[in-house]
């Protein structure tokens, strides 16, 4: 079934870029497009709408404005330039919180997140900017109520626990939240993190020692999975495994 879409941007390029997003996703019906947020509250008036591409910084009513003017507003996906707003798209139970400019496959990123919340529980940790630079290399999950900021520099191994998972940082208590290790794993750069078992994710400069069926890091041995073995060729080429 397909999500009817509208897009809300008071610049023309990121409504036509958008527009072709939205064109090669077979899942979504774009609805259509508005260049201000009270030109939105009309077409949700005449139009059902499943999910909002959403700018922020628009004249007259921000977008984050806008949202909390909707006694039942749809799903969320904030597109801006401004990375200052992302806490209080937090608040707002976005879905994601995309940084212009973003490419299609960060664009696909966030729209397959709406379709992983309609099963998610629903104590799930809000939508976390991209990162873009080593200055912003870190992420915010939401524990015991809080949003705990964790320098992604920090974190040894990632341990699922059924629908908790907990991360494991250096020289810092670890932390235990209601979010799922694919949910995670989905925001972690690859060139940094791998998944190497269905219940855990590693930290690849933290990786001591390894073998094909373990991995030896933070003083803990952590097994491979059969299926994960593909990932150690991004620390050493498979002819250096024994």
């Amino acid at each position: 079934m397909k999500l009817k879409c509208l897009i809300v941007d008071d610049e023309p390029p990121a409504i036509r870029i958008l527009k072709s997003y939205v064109g090669n996703m077979d899942q979504l019906e774009l609805v259509g497009s508005c260049f201000n947020a009270l030109e939105a509250m009309q077409v949700l008036k005449q139009h059902p709408v499943d999910l909002i591409f959403l700018d922020i910084k628009m004249p007259r009513l921000l977008g984050t404005e806008f949202i909390r003017t909707l006694r039942n507003p749809p799903k969320v996906i904030f597109t801006t330039a401004y990375k200052d707003y992302a806490l209080e798209g937090f608040e707002l139970d976005a879905v994601d919180y995309l940084l212009k400019p973003f490419s299609f496959e960060r664009f696909i990123r966030a729209v397959n997140k709406v379709g992983n919340e309609e099963t998610a529980a629903p104590e799930t940790t809000p939508p976390i900017p991209e990162i873009n630079s080593a200055a912003s290399a870190f992420l915010y999950f939401r524990v015991d109520r809080k949003m705990v900021r964790v320098e992604l520099d920090e974190i040894v191994y990632i341990e699922s626990l059924k629908d908790y998972s907990r991360i494991i940082r250096a020289a810092q208590k670890p932390l235990v939240m209601k979010k799922s290790i694919s949910s995670i794993e989905e925001m972690l750069p690859d060139h940094q993190f791998i998944r190497i078992h269905r219940s855990f994710i590693v930290s690849i400069p933290k990786v001591t020692a390894y073998t094909q069926h373990d991995i030896e890091i933070g003083g803990q041995e952590i097994p491979i999975g059969k299926n994960y073995r593909h990932q150690l060729n991004k620390l050493a080429k498979p002819a250096d495994l024994s």
